[in-house]
């Protein structure tokens, strides 16, 4: 009996001990879980609140970083710029004011050059980083893209340098040309030259002016003003109207071709003016004794029928490395030439600029030697004859009211003409 109530007693002593030490085991494992550890207090800070949704919305790409430079939050625009990589900051000048900003609490802002991500040629991109700290233990980082706003204030630089190179040119000539007709009061014949080459440059002044008041209308590519549908073959007559002087004096022949029943939908003076330029720039470099066509005809296109305007010459063609340019402002393919006809530099900007805003574009083919085709293709009028009977002044020969649907081939459309043949 002694010994079984001793066995007894040891078994309840040691039940005792086990249920002390699990109670044991229990708290202290409550209160591990409860400490904070060092992964928690240096990884994953919370952000205050509001924050998180602030920086969802702001346009620039934003960073936040806590206090082991650990990326704490970063907009997707900061990933497309490759700003955070692998968890952390990838550009070395905004990770060291990060650093300084959390040290003082200064805010600290600089523009850098980046590399671009991706690209082999050597871009830079243009970028303006703001640092401010974000409570006691965070740091933001704002960075804004610049690039495209320096290329635009680069263009208009350039702009402002050529406009006042071109206006100079014309104001310089018409100043020397007044002291000569004061030198050569006395002598009628010289009077009489110098008045005449006085007209000449008041003229090109007058053309640049005008350009120049035509491009800024049409180079913000706004929504159309005051549209209707206009007639193909009045464009073109009022085109060949404008350019049958010089083509007159040149001995060349200008044709058009496939224009009856055709309309745009657009703005008549901006058109007529795109298509002016066309034609006279194919005039004026064309040599003397050839041909200018003007075609016209229907093409079909996912988003509706569009109307193809081509103007072909046979003149001294286009470079391909003049191509890529030829559509920016003042440049020209031959500046001689251009200043000998008065030309701009501006014509074609101005086409380009006319067709973006009709919802259109403008292509050229050339080679040099054997002359260019610009193409303007523009959106048709939808039922335009439909309109027509609430606007005065359009067709109204078919009786139906009705646009013929035929499809009108142009022989300019791809090559230039190398018979005379080919227009009637």
């Amino acid at each position: 009996m002694d010994v079984n109530a001793a066995v007894a007693a040891a078994a309840a002593i040691a039940g005792v001990c086990t249920g002390v030490i699990a109670m044991l085991a229990f708290r202290w494992s409550e209160r591990e879980q409860r400490r904070p550890t060092r992964t928690s207090l240096h990884t994953d800070p919370v952000l205050p609140p509001g924050v998180d949704t602030v920086l969802s919305v702001l346009r620039s790409s934003a960073v936040v970083l806590d206090e082991a430079d650990s990326v704490v939050k970063a907009s997707s625009a900061a990933y497309a710029l490759g700003l955070v990589r692998g968890g952390k900051l990838a550009v070395e000048p905004m990770l060291q004011m990060a650093r300084d900003t959390r040290r003082d609490g200064e805010i600290r802002q600089v523009e850098l050059d980046l590399p671009r991500r991706g690209t082999g040629r050597g871009e830079a991109l243009a970028v303006s980083a703001r640092v401010a700290p974000l409570g006691s233990r965070l740091v933001l980082l704002l960075v804004e893209d610049l690039t495209e706003a320096r290329r635009i204030e680069a263009v208009r630089r350039d702009f402002v340098a050529n406009v006042s190179h071109e206006l100079k040119t014309p104001t310089g000539a018409l100043s020397l040309l007044s002291e000569a007709v004061m030198d050569a009061s006395d002598d009628p014949e010289a009077v009489e030259r110098f008045a005449g080459r006085m007209q000449v440059e008041a003229t090109r002044l007058t053309n640049l002016v005008q350009e120049l008041i035509d491009l800024s209308r049409v180079q913000n590519d706004d929504p159309l003003e005051d549209a209707e549908p206009v007639r193909v073959d009045e464009l073109v007559a009022e085109a060949m109207d404008r350019c049958r002087h010089q083509a007159g004096t040149k001995q060349i022949t200008m044709a058009s071709g496939g224009t009856a029943d055709l309309h745009v939908w657009g703005n008549r003076g901006q058109l007529a003016a795109a298509l002016g330029n066309l034609v006279e720039n194919a005039v004026n470099y064309s040599p003397a004794r050839t041909r200018v066509g003007i075609a016209a005809r229907r093409v079909a296109a996912p988003g509706g029928d569009l109307i193809e305007l081509s103007v072909t010459d046979q003149g001294i063609g286009i470079s391909d490395k003049d191509k890529e340019r030829i559509f920016e402002r003042f440049y020209r393919v031959d500046p001689a030439r251009s200043r000998a006809t008065g030309g701009t530099g501006l014509g074609l900007a101005i086409v380009k600029h006319v067709a973006a805003s009709h919802g259109g574009e403008v292509t050229v083919w050339s080679s040099e030697g054997q002359g260019s085709t610009f193409t303007l293709r523009l959106p048709e009028a939808g039922s335009a004859r439909d309109r027509s009977s609430h606007r005065p002044g359009l067709d109204d020969e078919d009786e139906n009211g009705q646009p013929a649907e035929t499809a009108i081939s142009s022989p300019y459309a791809h090559e230039p003409l190398s018979a005379p043949e080919v227009l009637p």
